[in-house]
């Protein structure tokens, strides 16, 4: 149906907006994909040594998925929701205006389930907070959290909420592919350390 795909168009549009690079350049603190891991997400902007800045792109990067979702369910409902929140990770991580080269999606994921199933949102928030607390390892806070949601999913939103979650999920542990790699040798760098190489 036409308004579906609006809805995933429009998920798309909001979600390849490149805050973490339009933050940065603002800032005066040049291209973001030049330091760090070259990463756009809010990771690597605190790098910079900016918190405020990473901050703000955290939730920017979340709120432009949440937005999208609500907008879309608001539009046309749960399926225009579901389409819009999938549209604004594919943008987040393969934005056109960046020659499809983005983020990993972490923040957004988590700002469209916020949307789409806030308890499913909010397990994967806590999560990620409790992992990060006990391991201080950014990459396997986000696997973890968002690993575990297509179970929560389907618990608390059906098929329909556990199928967005597994496609999420997919997503982001494809986009994670080097630090996964870095896991397994033990080589990846915990939270504040900028010494490293790090996604």
């Amino acid at each position: 149906m036409p308004i579906l795909l609006f809805a995933a168009l429009l998920g798309y549009l909001l979600g390849s907006i490149p805050f973490g690079l339009v933050l940065t350049r603002m800032a005066g603190l040049g291209d973001i994909r030049q330091i760090g891991s070259g990463n756009i997400g809010a990771t690597n902007v605190l790098r910079t040594g900016n918190k405020p800045l990473a901050l703000a792109t955290l939730l920017l990067d979340g709120g432009k998925g949440a937005i999208a979702a609500l907008l879309a369910q608001w539009l046309a409902g749960p399926e225009a929701a579901v389409l819009a929140a999938g549209g604004a990770m594919l943008g987040h991580s393969f934005p056109v205006w960046l020659g499809f080269k983005g983020g990993k999606g972490v923040a957004t994921a988590i700002g469209v389930l916020l949307a789409v199933c806030w308890p499913v949102g909010l397990l994967a928030c806590l999560t990620w907070i409790v992992m990060a607390a006990l391991f201080r390892i950014s990459s396997l806070s986000a696997l973890t959290a968002l690993g575990i949601s297509p179970l929560t999913g389907w618990y608390f939103g059906g098929p329909l909420v556990g199928g967005l979650c597994l496609f999420i999920a997919a997503l982001v542990f494809i986009r994670h592919e080097t630090n996964i790699r870095r896991l397994l040798k033990g080589e990846e760098p915990k939270i504040g350390s900028g010494k490293k190489k790090a996604a």
